[in-house]
């Protein structure tokens, strides 16, 4: 570009040059010169300095009435509207400065030379302030874009409505909420050339994970057309999760999530010009069920990410497009992250209550937080319409189909269910505070309007009448003790499983697939390896919910990855411990297709379940499909920290035809590093541990199981509640003789029960029997962790002593 006083071409421009150009401007020059040799490709453009800017308003005497109109907004003499359109129509109303309006002109004119033949081309006029796109005060979104412009009129026509823009009702609020002097804010318009996106896609990425924090992801959105569909709002985008530490291996393909959003709109080109130069139009049918990027788009993309973020040093914003007609991918922006990169790192929560009102209800607590808010009875999940965001979520019970809703909720009550229920565990995963097992919440909290739910005050939870005082102080997660015992998590919810990134566990002892099937899958796995044999009805639905996949058998394997993958993710290279499905028949009869292939049992819980389905040829397709998500996730996603885990394992013979099955699936004990254990949750577990141990990498104690078949109580039962003992001598004794037996063979093992999540006394009876590892509800990590480092100093007392 021809040398200009007034304009800069992108190309010269670095971050050092944001005085000059504003913060977004100065970026895109800062890739082109320094991320382009890197691959990552960025469009060529120009932009306005900041002083042309200065120089607009100093020609048309501006600088004073603006002054005097923002001073009367802060006396409170007219409304914002007003005072913030009366500066735009001033400034847009004044004739560019010929010198600056000619250079502008030229600009488009050298981008039509190099890129159009001499053609008008459409470029992108976009604000870049000043002060904007710091890493501790983001304007992003505080001025205007205009996309689809052509000609010179119409870019000049363009950059002074940008300079309009600078004085936006949401731009006013947001400098005076971070203290900046407006008068010392100026603007540049970036002139950019446009990408074909309106025929392709866009969106936005960012290299941190906007809800919990956790750095090693890049998460995107994406929507078909115009990417200012993702960035408004306007449309529900796909979105794609990318693990970070794996992207450098190019034959991995570390996509840990993908889900395909509705994108019922999109917005295209309209006429060029700076006024209205697009529109929004219905997105195909066809269309909306694909999704907008390939995997090797979302790993592309999360890659140019990645080399962003390490340039620039901290976490970024970027937004991208695909050109539809080359199919080629640019970076149109990028700009440091301003939210969760400045949160403290290590920081959890803890909550204490003071005064309260009248008791309403009690029952279980789950979890040791405090919310307030509205009550909102609901029998069903399909009320949505009926719920408020951040409202105390109270019914009978929940399911998988209760999840959306809980997401939303800012705590849970329920009349039935126990500490290993259905709301219990998924409430604990996110983080909310739930009462179970009331017996009467729906009927007492039906018109309480505000209450407070306490999970604060031990085993019993409360909802009390009102506001209660309460208040949450953080705790460093990095001051938790040392423990010679490892402690690990329990998880389900791949929704839930970052947000405990922070805690400093040795892995995840249990992860549950069963959730992962339930909620995102739904579909029996039979009915996808065996379509003939079920009903019309449930055919539909599984049409419905398959639709965009090659095959069911793709739906499910690719879900189901996805799902343990997202559990995994977070704790890699850590050990996570991944169970084979344990749905007993009454509950995978539940899922759709289910009815077809599951008998009627008079007592499911010792029925058909875990290990005996798996090489019986009414589910042997089906455990397939198990086999085929997890060699995904260890070989193609490349998390090989993955160990398998085999449930409700009868007998040693059943042991070999398991590994035989899993073997036959690719899954062979020792390939690729590969640790297969078994849960000890049956007496015969306990009493031919020896036996096992010759099989098998590890053991894993599943208390729940292996307390009520040593005592023989139902542990559902609400009579016999009482005779469940966790501390009885005959289970303790148990723990005892299977792990000592472990030792000897040279197995690990550890514990995945409830046990220390609802009582952390019991984790010193664990660590006196010398257990590998504790793996215990996130919400009880931290008094988990404590009580064990005092019972471990106790036994080194103790032990020395002797």
């Amino acid at each position: 570009m021809q040398p200009h006083q007034w304009i800069l071409a992108l190309s010269e421009l670095g971050r050092g040059d944001a005085a000059r150009v504003g913060g977004k401007n100065a970026s895109l020059g800062e890739m082109i010169a320094h991320l382009r040799s890197a691959g990552v490709t960025v469009p060529d453009g120009y932009a306005t300095t900041a002083d042309a800017y200065r120089e607009h308003l100093a020609r048309a005497g501006l600088d004073e009435p603006i002054q005097g109109a923002l001073d009367e907004y802060r006396a409170g003499g007219r409304p914002l509207a007003e005072i913030a359109s009366r500066i735009r129509d001033r400034i847009e109303s004044a004739e560019l400065p010929a010198p600056i309006a000619d250079e502008v002109r030229a600009g488009y004119r050298e981008l039509c030379d190099r890129f159009g033949a001499g053609r008008d081309v459409a470029v992108a006029v976009r604000s870049s302030a000043t002060a904007e796109d710091l890493p501790e005060a983001s304007f992003a979104g505080q001025q205007d874009t205009f996309l689809n412009v052509r000609g010179e009129d119409a870019v000049a026509e363009a950059v002074r409505r940008c300079f309009g823009s600078l004085f936006t009702e949401r731009a006013i609020v947001y400098r005076e909420r971070h203290g900046f002097d407006h008068l010392q804010v100026a603007l540049s318009a970036g002139i950019q050339l446009m990408v074909g996106a309106d025929r392709g896609a866009a969106g936005v990425a960012f290299t941190i994970d906007t809800e919990t924090g956790f750095p090693d992801v890049v998460l995107i959105n994406a929507a078909l057309g115009l990417g200012e569909t993702v960035v408004q709002g306007i449309v529900d985008p796909d979105e794609y999760v990318a693990f970070k530490p794996l992207l450098d291996r190019e034959h991995l393909r570390p996509v840990i999530h993908k889900r395909c959003g509705e994108k019922a709109q999109r917005m295209v080109l309209a006429e060029g010009g700076a006024g209205a130069t697009t529109r929004l139009e219905q997105t195909p049918a066809d269309l909306q069920s694909r999704y907008a990027l390939s995997d090797d788009e979302i790993l592309q993309l999360s890659r140019w990410a990645v080399r962003i973020e390490a340039h620039y040093g901290t976490p970024m914003d970027i937004e991208w497009a695909k050109d539809g007609d080359s199919g080629r991918l640019y970076i149109v922006q990028a700009r440091p992250e301003t939210v969760q990169s400045q949160r403290r790192a290590g920081a959890l929560t803890r909550y204490r209550i003071g005064a309260r009102g009248r008791l309403l209800t009690r029952g279980l607590a789950i979890g040791d937080a405090v919310a307030s808010g509205r009550t909102c009875v609901l029998l069903d999940p399909a009320e949505t319409s009926a719920f408020e965001d951040g409202c105390v979520l109270v019914t009978r019970m929940t399911d998988p189909d209760w999840v959306p809703l809980m997401r939303r909720a800012g705590a849970i009550v329920t009349d039935h269910g126990g500490r290993t229920s259905h709301a219990a565990i998924v409430s604990r995963e996110l983080g909310l505070p739930a009462i179970v097992g009331t017996g009467d919440g729906t009927r007492r909290l039906a018109d309480a309007g505000e209450v407070t739910v306490s999970c604060a005050e031990g085993d019993t939870g409360y909802v009390y009448e009102g506001v209660a005082d309460y208040e949450a102080t953080e705790v460093d997660a990095s001051a938790f003790p040392d423990t010679r015992t490892g402690i690990m998590l329990n998880l389900a919810d791949p929704g839930a499983a970052l947000r405990w990134w922070q805690l400093p566990s040795a892995g995840v002892g249990l992860a549950r697939i069963e959730f992962i099937i339930s909620h995102s899958i739904k579909i029996h796995p039979m009915a996808l390896a065996r379509p003939e044999r079920v009903d019309p009805d449930a055919a539909r639905k599984i049409r419905e919910l398959t639709r965009g996949y090659d095959s069911g058998r793709h739906y499910f394997t690719e879900r189901l990855a996805h799902g343990i993958a997202r559990i995994a993710a977070p704790h890699y290279p850590r050990p996570v411990i991944v169970r084979l499905s344990d749905f007993k028949t009454n509950e995978y009869a539940d899922l759709i297709g289910g009815a077809a292939f599951e008998p009627k049992e008079e007592n499911p819980m010792l029925g058909w379940r875990g290990a005996s389905r798996y090489d019986d040829d009414d589910y042997r397709d089906g455990f397939a499909l198990e086999c085929a998500a997890l060699r995904r996730v260890r070989e193609e996603i490349g998390l090989d920290n993955v160990i398998v885990m085999v449930p409700f394992c009868r007998s040693p013979e059943e042991a070999d035809r398991v590994l035989a099955e899993l073997s036959k699936n690719g899954l062979r004990r020792g390939e690729r590093g590969l640790e297969v254990y078994v849960m000890c949750e049956i007496p015969s577990n306990v009493l031919l541990a020896r036996e096992f141990a010759e099989r098998f990498d590890g053991f894993s104690i599943g208390s729940n199981d292996l307390t009520q078949l040593i005592l023989g109580v139902d542990r559902d039962s609400e009579k016999l509640a009482s005779a469940f003992d966790e501390h009885s001598p005959a289970v303790t004794g148990a723990i005892e003789s299977v792990i000592a037996d472990a030792h000897a063979a040279g197995c690990k093992i550890g514990f995945c029960g409830q046990a220390p999540s609802n009582d952390p006394a019991y984790a010193e009876i664990l660590a006196r029997a010398g257990i590998d590892s504790i793996s215990v509800a996130p919400d009880s990590f931290g008094d988990v962790a404590h009580h064990l480092a005092q019972a471990e100093r106790k036994l080194r007392g103790s032990r020395a002593a002797s």
